[in-house]
């Protein structure tokens, strides 16, 4: 005899408002059906993928290998057979490492307890949401802003609220602390910060650092600081951090990854600075995540660390040679507002008369074989502007440039 649904059942059914995909007799969960968009970045990369004519600036990473001395540590760990299982919150060589790093970097005292090993800096950003927000609590982000930090927010059911950086006329960035102030309520459980930033260059200075962290302990609500490009900054040896003027109890997390001062972005390693008493928690997250990142990964990443200082210093040169150069094709025409980025690797330009970037960049990728990311994709603040990075040689950066000016021309 067949089986029936009771109507009940079947009533519900019709009436839930979640994703039934195509062919399928049970729904998706809603953050993931409704929430999670794909980005304005893959839809262009997306829209001319496999073409190897398309030159690619729209990505956050250059056209160097991962030295030799990294790749060399990794090969060592695996010949010795290093496969297996491993510490939840990374290696305690790596650790420790990455203690004397920041405590050299910054002149402050950072233990290793306060270090949690992640794979990569987007599931640092992940595991910081589902450490911090509930569903209906909402995260102030300072916009224009990489989207990978709106899709984690969303998909643990909180609500990205941003505030925009003010855009100069002479194409600079600047933030009013105020305005993250303003954008605080009662539902807000935290502040995200990415400084250096990621698409604009905006670099946060350290009295606004400490004013929001002042604000953060009065208010009792964390500070998430994304400092992945504290090394790549063309005025300074290292960008300023919330570390330098936090205690180890401070309401913040530092996300930081090995992808862009090494060129390691396929590696996926990052890492967390946090008080101590969230190391426990952290652990409980990687190990239903991850359970961590393969140890013979790590001895790479204890070697860019502890050797890495001189690749990092050719790495900057690099990037600061790559955006003088965008910096001086773009500006020469009178329809592109672009400034000079104080850091990061990205130019993020507008042209005159181009107000759909998506579809602009989508023309550029398609019909002129350059690949630049749309504005749109960036969140508030974002949108009529287009990012590039810079973090290739010449060759490749001036047949991008040559093709950009082709398309600028013909509008």
């Amino acid at each position: 005899m067949a089986y029936r649904q009771p109507m009940r059942y079947v009533q519900a059914m019709q009436s839930d408002p979640r994703f039934l995909p195509p062919g399928l007799g049970a729904s998706l969960s809603r953050a993931v059906a409704h929430d999670l968009e794909e980005t304005g970045i893959a839809e262009v990369a997306m829209s001319v993928f496999g073409d190897p004519e398309v030159v690619p600036l729209w990505f956050g990473e250059g056209d160097l290998v991962t030295p030799d001395f990294v790749r060399d540590a990794a090969a060592e760990g695996l010949r010795a057979g290093e496969t297996f299982y491993t510490w939840q919150r990374g290696l305690p060589e790596l650790r420790a490492a990455l203690s004397s790093y920041t405590e050299r970097l910054y002149g402050i005292t950072c233990g290793p307890e306060r270090i949690s090993v992640t794979t990569g800096g987007m599931q640092a950003i992940l595991l910081s949401c589902h450490l911090l927000l509930d569903p209906g609590d909402n995260i102030v982000i300072v916009s224009p802003i990489w989207p990978n930090i709106t899709s984690a927010a969303r998909l643990v059911r909180g609500e990205p609220r941003y505030v925009a950086l003010d855009h100069g006329k002479d194409g600079t960035w600047s933030l009013d602390v105020q305005k993250v102030f303003d954008a605080v309520d009662l539902r807000t459980r935290a502040i995200f910060v990415n400084s250096p930033g990621n698409p604009t260059g905006w670099t946060m200075t350290s009295d606004q650092q400490r004013a929001l962290l002042d604000f953060a302990r009065k208010r009792g609500l964390w500070i998430m600081a994304d400092e992945v490009y504290a090394r790549l900054i063309y005025t300074r040896p290292v960008a300023p951090s919330f570390l330098e003027h936090a205690g180890p109890d401070d309401p913040l997390l530092v996300l930081n990854s090995f992808s862009k001062p090494w060129a390691m972005t396929g590696w996926r390693i990052g890492w967390l600075t946090h008080p101590p008493s969230l190391g426990e928690q952290l652990a409980k997250l990687v190990q239903i995540n991850t359970s961590g990142i393969p140890a013979f990964l790590q001895r790479g990443a204890i070697a860019a660390v502890e050797k890495g200082e001189d690749f990092i210093a050719q790495m900057v040169d690099r990037c600061r040679e790559g955006r003088e150069l965008v910096f001086q094709r773009l500006s020469a025409n009178p329809r592109v507002r672009i400034a000079r980025p104080e850091a990061a690797f990205y130019n993020f330009f507008s042209v005159d008369g181009v107000t759909d970037t998506m579809a602009f960049c989508k023309k550029l990728a398609k019909d002129y074989k350059v690949g630049l990311a749309p504005g749109e994709a960036f969140a508030a603040g974002g949108p009529g502007n287009i990012r590039l990075c810079f973090a290739s040689g010449a060759e490749r950066l001036s047949q991008g440039l040559d093709r950009i000016e082709a398309a600028i021309k013909a509008l």
